[in-house]
């Protein structure tokens, strides 16, 4: 009796030029860019956790939603987080969460999973650059900027 099993096939379509696509060197500018790519109809109504993907040079090869939740918070699993990095052969990262009420403080609760999720990058030389709490009405908070990374 012959055993099968399934095939995994890993891909990325890139197809842009590199030189085209924006370079993130500010947390503005990244706030600017994560907040025109958000799902408008939904940034005031439930919390959704992303990630900006960033070859080398900084240059954003695209964004990714990991998790989309409830009102006060969304789970993030890390394996669907790192399945998108490394199949996308992505360099560094920054995270990027909404908070529908607005308040742009972090919570322990965000504190401890960027931490955790920076820990893990270390170990594939992914590094997390930042991570930004966006508000409906575009304002965002930074973790590198307020020197908690």
């Amino acid at each position: 009796m012959k055993t099968k099993v399934n095939e995994i096939r890993i891909s990325y379509s890139g197809g842009l030029i590199s030189s085209s696509l924006p370079k993130i060197n500010c947390s503005q500018k990244a706030a600017t860019i994560a907040h025109k790519q958000w799902d408008k109809q939904n940034i005031e109504l439930c919390e959704s956790f992303q990630i900006m993907l960033l070859n080398n040079a900084n240059r954003v090869k695209g964004m990714f939603e990991v998790s989309r939740g409830g009102i006060t918070g969304t789970l993030v699993d890390l394996r669907i987080l790192f399945a998108v990095m490394l199949k996308s052969l992505t360099t560094a990262v920054i995270l990027v969460h909404n908070h529908p009420s607005g308040t742009l403080k972090p919570s322990e609760a965000d504190k401890r999973l960027t931490q955790k999720i920076k820990r893990a990058g270390d170990l594939f030389d992914i590094k997390v650059l930042d991570h930004l709490i966006l508000s409906p009405d575009g304002d965002y908070y930074s973790f590198a900027d307020h020197g908690i990374l």
